[in-house]
């Protein structure tokens, strides 16, 4: 079995105490990110999403800041079709590679709205940006690997002679989080973990199994693995727990909402996770919580409760053959504590022998 593995989410659009209202908003900033980064790596987190959407602030930046005042922690740093050439990409992403001695990852991205890739100067469809994008990660494996010069004629590139400096140290972990069909083939031919939004155990059982037969077809089904893409609210009660979760969507307003739902309505993943609060409510399983799909889009799924229901809801999906958690909470630098000092250790207690030896001091 796989060793299991635990990153955290860096929220360089700002945190935030409160959904829907302007008050309860915590701007982005170095020092957030140095709060949130620091608190993660002393809770034993081995890697730290940074997202990318026009709120957010650069991811390559960011990322290379926070590695810079970081010791363990990789960062999962965003690779997105149309944004910058295959080149430009291999050339960034093996620096900072080399520069933090191996601690970065790249997270697959095709975009969650069409609107946003159009604002950005992005033409294609979703189809073919994940065309694009499977396109751009072959090319990249191939120039961080070859000992000559890459020729490549292909339906968007044609580099002759190309070559890039540095090479990565060893070879870099991909991941991705998506609901379609091309996402599915990009994950089968290229990551090393597929990364699933909250829902139910059956529906992530099938995806799985899905998934491992499009893998094989590329002689990669022992290759791909799985993880959740969840949010978190532990607190020592369940009341407690509950109590905060509400207390974090109380303004959400009905017009919030529905730009949510047409905004990023292209997204496959998106669609998943709003047909789940349409057609379940706010629960589709115990202490999943479907709340937050009400005002943020992408990973909305909540694991909500007391410590040891969270580990299980956590372990249910960990029996199923996830072995990578990417969780978030709020605030963020204050969850991933919470979840340090009363979730890991039952996790660990259930899966003896699979947890990742990192040090731990909160």
């Amino acid at each position: 079995m796989r060793t299991l593995e635990f990153g955290w989410f860096l929220p360089t659009a700002g945190d935030t105490i409160e959904y829907g209202t302007k008050e309860g908003a915590i701007p982005p900033s170095m020092a957030l990110f140095d709060r949130v980064a620091k608190a993660a790596e002393a809770s034993g987190f081995e890697y730290m999403l940074v997202p990318v959407a026009s709120s957010c602030w650069d991811a390559y930046i960011v990322s290379s800041m926070v590695l810079a005042r970081t010791e363990r922690m990789r960062m999962l740093v965003a690779a997105r079709p149309g944004y910058a050439s295959p080149i430009l990409m291999a050339r960034m992403i093996a620096a900072i590679e080399q520069l933090s001695a191996g601690r970065v990852s790249v997270n697959l991205i095709a975009g969650q709205s069409d609107e946003e890739s159009r604002q950005d100067g992005i033409k294609l469809a979703k189809e073919d940006r994940y065309a694009l994008m499977d396109e751009d990660v072959s090319l990249m494996k191939q120039l961080w690997t070859s000992r000559t010069p890459v020729d490549f004629e292909g339906r968007f590139h044609a580099l002759h002679g190309a070559r890039v400096a540095p090479r990565p140290s060893q070879a870099l972990r991909f991941y991705l989080g998506g609901g379609s069909p091309e996402a599915w083939e990009v994950s089968a031919r290229h990551a090393d973990v597929h990364l699933f939004w909250g829902d139910t155990v059956d529906a992530i059982r099938a995806n799985m199994a899905r998934i491992r037969e499009l893998a094989a077809r590329h002689g990669r089904e022992k290759e791909i693995g799985f993880g959740m893409r969840l949010q978190i609210i532990c607190r020592p009660t369940e009341d407690e727990a509950w109590d905060a979760a509400q207390a974090l969507v109380a303004n959400v307003t009905e017009a919030q909402t529905a730009f949510i739902k047409s905004h990023y309505g292209s997204s496959a993943a998106n669609r998943r996770v709003q047909e789940l609060a349409d057609t379940h409510g706010e629960m589709i399983a115990p202490h999943l919580w479907t709340g937050i799909t009400r005002i943020r889009p992408g990973a909305g799924i909540v694991v909500v409760g007391n410590p040891e229901q969270c580990a299980q809801t956590l372990q249910q999906f960990i029996d199923l053959g996830c072995h990578s958690f990417c969780l978030s909470g709020y605030l963020h630098d204050e969850e991933c504590v919470r979840f340090a000092r009363w979730v890991r250790p039952l996790i660990a207690a259930r899966n003896p022998g699979r947890m990742p030896d990192v040090p731990i001091s909160v």
